[in-house]
C-alpha cells in the first residue's frame, strides 16, 4: 500500500557534508553511483574504477574504503553519505516515543553504519532510553567508531540508554536481532550502494525481507536515498509483498535537495496479513 508524496524539505546546502570522498583515484560523490574519474585516459584506471563501484555489495570493498580512509590521516572524522543527523532528525525523533509502553528501551538499528555520525547522535539526542546498535559489514568501520566514541566519551540524554557497534552482514540480521525485536532501522544509503552494485540487487532485497522480520509490527524503516520515488517506491512495494508471508505499507516524503539532486525518505511498516 503506498502513501501519498508529502513535502518535508531540509536545506541541506547548511549541512556540512563531503560531496565526494577520495578512494584510490576514484571520487565517490555524497550521492552513491555519480562518479567522476581522475585520470579518464588511463584504461586501466577506469576499469578499476568501475570494479570498486560494481562491488560496493562486497565486504572487501569497503574494508579497502575504510583502510585507506585511515592511513590518510590522523584524525578521525566521521564520514557521511548524503547528509549528517541535522537533516534527518524531525523524521527519526518522532519515531522513538513510547506512549503506550512508558519507559521501555526502544530497539534501534543503523543499518550498515560505516563511520557516521547518525548512530551515536541518536543515543545522544533521544530522551527516550534507546538501545542503538551501528552495524557495519566492516570490522575496520566498526573498531572506528568503537575507538571514536570511547575517546570522545559520549554521554546518552537517557541515561538508561546503549550504544553498541557490531560487525554484521546486514543479510543475516536474524542472526543478531530476534523476530519482531527491533522499533526502527535507519538505512542511510546502504540500500543504495547494494541496489547499484553488479550483483547487490539480490542482496538488497534479502536485506529487506530480514527488516520485516526483525522489525515489531508497531515498528518502522527509514531508508534514505536519492532514488527517484517512482522508482524505489515500486521496488520497496513489489519486494516487500510475500504471499502468505508478509506485507508492509510504504510511504516517501522528500528530505530536501543539494547540488541539484533531492534526497528523499521511504518509510516501510509492516503490515500485519489478515
Amino acid at each position: 500500500m503506498r502513501s501519498c508524496v508529502i513535502t518535508a524539505r531540509y536545506d541541506l546546502q547548511q549541512q556540512e557534508m563531503p560531496s565526494r570522498c577520495r578512494f584510490r583515484g576514484l571520487l565517490v560523490a555524497g550521492h552513491l553511483g555519480r562518479v567522476r574519474t581522475l585520470a579518464l585516459d588511463n584504461s586501466e584506471e577506469d576499469k578499476t574504477q568501475a570494479e570498486l563501484i560494481e562491488n560496493m555489495d562486497k565486504k572487501a570493498t569497503w574494508d579497502r574504503f575504510y583502510a585507506e580512509s585511515r592511513s590518510k590521516t590522523t584524525t578521525f572524522k566521521n564520514f557521511e553519505w548524503f547528509f549528517g543527523f541535522d537533516a534527518v532528525r524531525d523524521f527519526i525523533m518522532p519515531l522513538l516515543q513510547t506512549e503506550s509502553h512508558p519507559g521501555a528501551v526502544l530497539q534501534v538499528l543503523d543499518m550498515g553504519c560505516g563511520t557516521s555520525a547518525l548512530g551515536p547522535c541518536i543515543f545522544r539526542h533521544s530522551a527516550q532510553p534507546v538501545r542503538v546498535t551501528c552495524a557495519d559489514i566492516s570490522p575496520i568501520a566498526v573498531q572506528l567508531m568503537q575507538e571514536h566514541v570511547q575517546a570522545k566519551a559520549i554521554q546518552p540524554h537517557n541515561l538508561c540508554s546503549q550504544l553498541e557497534f557490531v560487525e554484521l552482514d546486514c543479510t543475516q540480521l536474524h542472526r543478531h536481532c530476534g523476530y519482531s525485536s527491533v522499533d526502527l532501522i535507519v538505512d542511510k544509503g546502504t540500500t543504495d550502494a547494494l541496489l547499484r552494485s553488479k550483483e547487490g540487487r539480490g542482496k538488497a532485497s534479502l536485506v529487506l525481507k530480514q527488516c520485516l522480520k526483525v522489525l515489531r509490527s508497531s515498528g518502522s524503516l527509514l531508508q534514505f536515498s536519492d532514488e527517484d520515488p517512482d522508482a524505489r517506491l515500486l521496488w520497496l512495494e513489489t519486494e516487500a509483498q510475500e504471499p502468505g508471508g508478509m506485507a508492509a505499507d510504504v510511504g516517501v516524503q522528500e528530505v530536501g535537495e543539494l547540488r541539484g539532486m533531492s534526497y528523499y525518505c521511504y518509510q516501510v511498516t509492516p503490515r500485519p496479513i489478515i
